[in-house]
C-alpha cells in the first residue's frame, strides 16, 4: 500500500490463526473419513497417504486464504487488500466511516476472535469488513484514535 505524504500507518493485520480453525477440523474430519473409506477399500498404506495428503491440501488452502489477506488502518483511510494471484483491494476514506461495529460469536470469544464491519457514509452495498481479526477492540480503538487526531488536524 502506498502512502500518501504525512499518512501513517496506525493498525496492520491479517485475518487471525484461530479464525479459520474451524475450516481446519471440517478438513481433518474430511481427511479422517477418505482415510477411513480407503482403509476399507484398500490397504492401510494408501490410508494413510489419502490423509497425509487431504490434510496437507486443507492446511495450505487456509494458510494461502489468511496470508492472502490483509487489514490496514491508516491515518487517512481503511484498507482491505484480498487474494495472492488475483487480487481484490477495497478502501474508504477514515473520515466517511460512520459507525465500527463489532460480532464475536461464543466460540469466537473464546477465541479471541471477531469481526469488525465498517458503515460508511453513501454506500449501502460496500461490505467493509475486517473478518477474523484477533483482539478486535484493538482495531476499533485504533479507528477511534485516527479518527480524533484527524479533527484535531496535523500538529502544528
Amino acid at each position: 500500500m502506498d502512502l500518501h505524504p504525512g499518512e501513517t500507518i496506525i493498525f496492520e493485520g491479517r485475518p487471525s490463526w484461530r479464525s479459520i480453525l474451524g475450516f481446519y477440523v471440517v478438513g481433518l474430519v474430511a481427511a479422517a473419513v477418505v482415510a477411513l473409506i480407503v482403509k476399507l477399500a484398500d490397504a492401510t498404506g494408501t490410508a494413510v497417504v489419502a490423509f497425509i495428503v487431504i490434510f496437507a491440501v486443507v492446511v495450505a488452502v487456509g494458510f494461502l486464504k489468511r496470508i492472502g489477506t490483509s487489514y490496514t488502518i491508516t491515518s487517512e483511510r481503511l484498507h482491505i487488500r484480498r487474494g495472492l494471484l488475483s487480487r481484490s483491494v477495497q478502501q474508504t476514506k477514515l473520515e466517511r466511516v460512520q459507525n465500527v461495529n463489532t460480532e464475536q460469536s461464543f466460540f469466537e470469544r473464546v477465541l479471541q476472535i471477531g469481526t469488525v464491519d465498517f458503515d460508511t457514509a453513501g454506500t449501502d452495498d460496500s461490505d467493509f469488513t475486517f473478518a477474523g481479526v484477533a483482539n478486535p477492540d484493538e482495531v476499533v480503538t485504533a479507528v477511534d484514535r485516527a479518527q480524533r487526531a484527524a479533527e484535531v488536524g496535523p500538529a502544528a
